[in-house]
């Protein structure tokens, strides 16, 4: 998997190379640009400079707009029986891109998703946030103990939800080596992890388009009792998001391929 930084470096890197023949001093000019590329891009989620990133639906009709909820760091017994009771009972399909360990350890509420019709991604073993800055290695062992942990549970996911966003130039070859793709989002409320969830709804309002696929948390608030908070505001983003003329589908609906599959689950020995 590569994205767009292979043909940027061979863009700057002859560019420096003519520039140093008309003007020695302008020759570190697109090399410094490309270095400054590589320091941001990983911080962009809609940017795939190192790898493809699917961040948004493909084009769909102007009359019939279409937008796709995922949720990240669940499951959480806290939040997630109520929040699918949510989606329930507004008829929509969501993916949610589970922690490997917190899925194993509440496997009932892994099978409550999967029940409700909603899709699985994986979003790393042990929610390291630090883990986009480790070795290749260890990056590889979170995302492969999330599939095996996943595996058990009768799942195998095929999208992978960096976090926050963030990629590095590692990520492609472990994600093509596990069959999976980068999945980020390119509407998101600014929550920080369900610890800013007044006015909430308001945000997703604003940032809706066309093909969105919008990021949210299934993961308690730090402060249990804003928890009705956060379930009334995901009320009022359903209500908001139908308001607005906007459909929401499952993911895969709206990027055109599947997210996960059935795994098959190794027969327990006697």
């Amino acid at each position: 998997m590569r994205g767009a930084a292979p043909a940027a470096g061979l863009v700057a890197f002859p560019a420096a190379g003519i520039l140093a023949t008309i003007q020695p001093q302008l020759a570190a000019v697109p090399l410094a640009l490309f270095v400054l590329a590589c320091a941001v891009a990983p911080f962009i989620p809609t940017l795939g400079f190192f790898l493809p990133i699917i961040s948004r639906g493909k084009r769909c009709d102007p009359g019939n707009p279409r937008v796709a909820l995922t949720f990240d760091d669940g499951p959480d017994p806290a939040v997630t029986p109520a929040l699918l009771q949510t989606l329930y009972a507004h008829g929509v399909k969501a993916t949610f891109f589970v922690i490997g360990k917190k899925a194993a350890a509440h496997p009932d509420l892994t099978a409550a998703i999967l029940a409700g019709g909603h899709a699985i991604g994986n979003h790393t073993h042990r929610h390291d946030p630090l883990i986009m800055f480790k070795s290749p290695a260890a990056l590889a062992r979170e995302i492969d103990d999330a599939q095996a942990a996943l595996g058990r549970l009768g799942v195998r996911p095929l999208a992978f939800r960096p976090l926050a966003g963030v990629t590095n130039p590692r990520l492609g070859p472990i994600l093509e080596r596990s069959g999976l793709i980068a999945v980020n989002f390119n509407c998101r409320a600014a929550d920080f992890g369900n610890r800013r969830i007044r006015h909430l709804s308001r945000r997703i309002s604003r940032r809706l388009r066309p093909g969105a696929i919008i990021l949210l948390h299934d993961v308690a608030p730090p402060d249990p009792a804003d928890i009705p908070l956060l379930l009334s505001e995901l009320r009022r983003t359903l209500c908001a998001i139908e308001a607005a003329g906007y459909a929401v589908v499952p993911l895969a609906d709206l990027i055109g391929r599947p997210v996960m599959v059935p795994a098959y689950i190794q027969p327990q020995r006697n």
